[in-house]
């Protein structure tokens, strides 16, 4: 069982940046490929982008490819999502999710936070 935190969220204009954090606790977080998804109200949860157990794969969606970046650091049960040159239809909630694979993938996640809000305005 993996436990999930999302922090970071916030309000923030067109350009800017934010920084999420997503802090694991249970078993060993280094175990797990993790994922970052978004919902936008009245739209379906699409992915945004995954990291595996180490990091040596990162798949992005091509709506946030060369603007976010994700990152992990295992030995403080962490994962981040770096959010730059943020646009209003970014604004969405923000989870994090985990895997019980070291592999990287768009779907097949088994542990979810509660989600972070992320407003982009105009």
């Amino acid at each position: 069982q993996v436990q999930l935190v999302e922090s970071g969220g916030g309000l923030v204009q067109a350009g800017g940046s934010l920084r999420l954090s997503c802090a694991a606790s249970g078993r060993t977080f280094s175990s797990y490929a993790m994922g970052w998804f978004r919902q936008a109200p009245g739209k379906e949860r699409e992915f945004v982008g995954a990291i595996s157990w180490r990091g040596g794969t990162i798949y992005y969606a091509d709506s946030v490819k060369g603007r976010f970046t994700i990152s992990r650091d295992n030995a403080q049960n962490t994962m981040y999502l770096q959010m730059n040159s943020l646009k209003p239809e970014d604004t969405a909630v923000y989870y994090c999710a985990a895997r019980s694979s070291m592999i990287a993938t768009i779907d097949g996640y088994d542990y979810w936070g509660q989600g972070t809000q992320v407003t982009v305005s105009s």
